[in-house]
């Protein structure tokens, strides 16, 4: 049995959950990614793996404690903490700033998942045809999701549980948004709407899919991890990879859809060079200050990955 976190790694595990909460607000940018480079992902997997049934069983026959150690419940509940604070106190800040200075934003999520994909790739300790089919099949299936015409699912109870279990996988998959998965189900409103209006049942159907889309999911990407490890940490940094053409932080919007407040947002967009947004929108790109985000995010992550190897 490990030993139990000191109360500077639970400080520490604490800002990892806060970071990951920033990641989710965002659509496109996964806390799966956060996780990963800063060192929890299989302990998180493992920790939600843990919560079966079974154990269920054991806390109605007073295993209080037994319980608690088998599921890490110190860890996971420091960590949902820090993902709920972020989400409550910076959801209002982030969604702000990515109104008036998106490329600013974009350009330092871009650099967050730019350092992700060295940081995960290289943890790829062997290099072959499957490592390689791997990661190639990881970029072109990231990149055909960000490039995906969105569906329009009716927000009926089934639907809404399917949405929350695919979802949720993609929360925690490295370089894909749970978020920016709802948008392309067509669902990303009327969740948001639930949550404004606190509707208990469409709530609780929801979460009830990503219950158990995580118990599921969580499960077979930890034995993949442990029984095919560089297959899978090369289709991951193939996700990544993928991903940067969501975050590429110039763009023009091609088609837009209304959210729940009635207002016109960006839906499909392509990528531009700078100097062609300047061009085209007539709007300064901030480059230079783009640039600098980039470099201060690739800062940070290794700053959290440093933290990450102090935890282990």
């Amino acid at each position: 049995m490990s030993k139990p976190d000191s109360f500077s790694s639970l400080c520490i595990i604490f800002f990892k959950g806060l970071a990951m909460g920033a990641a989710d607000v965002v659509p496109g940018v996964s806390g799966g990614t956060i996780a990963f480079i800063s060192g929890i992902y299989e302990r998180l997997l493992a920790a939600i793996a843990a919560c079966t049934p079974a154990k269920v069983v054991w806390l109605c026959q007073g295993r209080w404690r037994e319980t608690w150690t088998a599921i890490d419940g110190t860890f996971l509940v420091v960590l949902l903490a820090g993902i709920l604070t972020s989400i409550a106190s910076l959801a209002r800040v982030i969604s702000y700033l990515l109104v008036a200075w998106p490329q600013l934003i974009w350009a330092f999520f871009f650099g967050l998942i730019l350092v992700s994909i060295w940081l995960v790739g290289k943890q790829i300790g062997r290099w072959n045809a499957s490592t390689v089919a791997a990661l190639i099949g990881g970029a072109v299936f990231a990149y055909l999701i960000t490039v995906a015409v969105p569906l329009q699912w009716e927000a009926t109870p089934l639907m809404l549980f399917l949405a929350g279990s695919i979802a949720i996988c993609a929360m925690i998959l490295p370089g894909i948004s749970g978020s920016f998965i709802l948008l392309l189900l067509g669902l990303y409103g009327a969740v948001l709407g639930a949550v404004k209006e606190f509707d208990v049942t469409l709530l609780g159907i929801f979460m009830l899919g990503c219950v158990a889309g995580l118990l599921c999911f969580s499960r077979l990407l930890g034995w993949l991890l442990s029984h095919l490890r560089h297959i899978t940490l090369a289709f991951l940094t193939g996700l990544l990879i993928g991903s940067l053409n969501m975050v590429w932080p110039w763009k023009q919007t091609l088609t837009w859809r209304e959210n729940s407040k009635g207002e016109s947002v960006a839906l499909q967009q392509e990528n531009l060079w700078p100097m062609q947004y300047e061009s085209i929108l007539g709007e300064p790109s901030y480059w230079q200050a783009g640039l600098a985000l980039m470099l201060l995010a690739v800062v940070l992550v290794l700053a959290l990955e440093w933290l990450g190897r102090q935890t282990d």
